[in-house]
């Protein structure tokens, strides 16, 4: 009987061992926690807008990147007052360089849903967040834990890949995503859910990385199934990804004589809706470049005299590979430019809304030209890597 009641507590706290226990995250990230622009300092109340602000910037980008965006955007619009009132026009020049433009639209939109329905004042209900323009079931949870504490489950790619390997969870992504959610919702504690959500996001970023993980340093060292098993780097386990067909075109940069270069904007909504572009054909799979010229930008009282640039520029977007053959030209400095087109002088690019591609196509066609990165080193125009968040 001795042995047996002696033996109880032993089974009980190797039983609390084999689970990962809240607190011991907490206590990892209180000595861990990364400092970062948007991140409440200990003891101060987190700001919702910056919360906001940085989560939908962080989507499909990394920290380094979002870094020097959210410093301008919070320094030009210091709440989401600010922001609203802002033209849509001047929200996407500054975002441009960040990629997946749409969030630019959706942000300004949310802005001024934030002030119309409420105040100026984000919601701390994640239903009504979730209501709210650009904010999907991921952005509406991680506003509520970190902003405002309550027990919401946000599941970024860390967490993802945290809660995946903790419990070897068999099932591929996507496929998977909704058990992780349930299990990650069972590990919020009582209190603290927001520095819980956050611990989750540090612990992915900086020990559970994708590779090489630096396991040891652990705090659910014990409890990680993925590391009893000794192939943590197998999880999350993900279904083969169908890369789009290759989409080709032709982009036309005509430079006027005294410096200007030929913009316009493309349409308010769609693939980079209401960005900055030179001129060019569809992007089609069956692109025809003995046909290309056909769709050159027409001049009044002007035939430029179109070289083809060598080689070409390629970009890949979320659902496909682009690559666009370069024609450039210039013409005199009294061209009036066609319908819809407007000259923007060339050091001057860099305070246009220009996507990444756009400013590949300026730098292969113009090299001698001022640096458009956007305020970042002009070799963010060359091909960017598959981005992963928050790491």
């Amino acid at each position: 009987m001795t042995l047996a009641a002696g033996t109880e507590p032993r089974k009980r706290a190797a039983s609390r061992r084999s689970e990962p226990q809240p607190a011991a995250l907490l206590a990892w990230y209180d000595r861990h926690r990364r400092v970062l622009p948007w991140r409440a300092a200990r003891g101060e109340t987190p700001d919702p807008y910056r919360v906001w602000l940085s989560e939908i910037m962080l989507q499909q980008t990394t920290v380094k990147a979002v870094a020097p965006y959210f410093a301008r955007f919070t320094a030009r619009w210091p709440d989401v007052r600010a922001l609203a009132a802002a033209p849509l026009d001047h929200v996407l020049r500054l975002w441009a360089g960040l990629g997946y433009y749409a969030r630019a639209r959706n942000l300004h939109a949310c802005a001024k849903a934030v002030v119309a329905r409420h105040g100026g004042r984000f919601p701390p209900d994640e239903v009504a967040l979730a209501a709210l323009p650009g904010i999907g079931p991921y952005t509406a949870a991680a506003i509520a834990a970190i902003a405002f504490d309550a027990r919401a489950a946000p599941v970024d790619g860390n967490i993802e890949r945290v809660v995946a390997r903790l419990f070897a969870v068999a099932d591929e992504l996507p496929a998977a995503k909704a058990e992780i959610r349930r299990i990650t919702a069972t590990l919020i504690p009582p209190e603290r859910a927001g520095d819980f959500a956050q611990a989750l996001m540090d612990l992915g970023a900086t020990i559970c990385t994708p590779k090489k993980p630096a396991c040891a340093l652990c705090p659910w060292l014990e409890p990680c199934a993925a590391r009893r098993r000794g192939d943590p780097e197998t999880f999350p386990l993900k279904a083969r990804r169908r890369e789009g067909r290759l989409r080709r075109g032709a982009a036309f940069v005509v430079v006027r004589a005294d410096g200007f270069v030929l913009l316009r904007s493309r349409e308010p909504k769609g693939l980079l809706g209401g960005m900055t572009e030179v001129p060019t054909t569809d992007w089609t799979p069956d692109f025809d470049e003995r046909r290309a010229l056909a769709d050159a930008p027409r001049l009044a009282r002007a035939k430029p005299a179109w070289r083809r640039v060598p080689g070409v520029v390629t970009h890949v977007f979320t659902h496909f590979p682009l690559q666009l053959v370069v024609y450039a030209a210039t013409v005199g400095a009294a061209t009036r430019p066609p319908a819809g087109a407007r000259w923007v002088a060339l050091a001057e690019l860099a305070g246009e809304a220009l996507p990444n591609v756009m400013r590949k196509v300026l730098a292969h066609a113009v090299p001698s030209a001022p640096p458009i990165a956007n305020g970042a080193p002009a070799a963010l125009m060359g091909a960017r890597k598959k981005p992963r968040r928050a790491t």
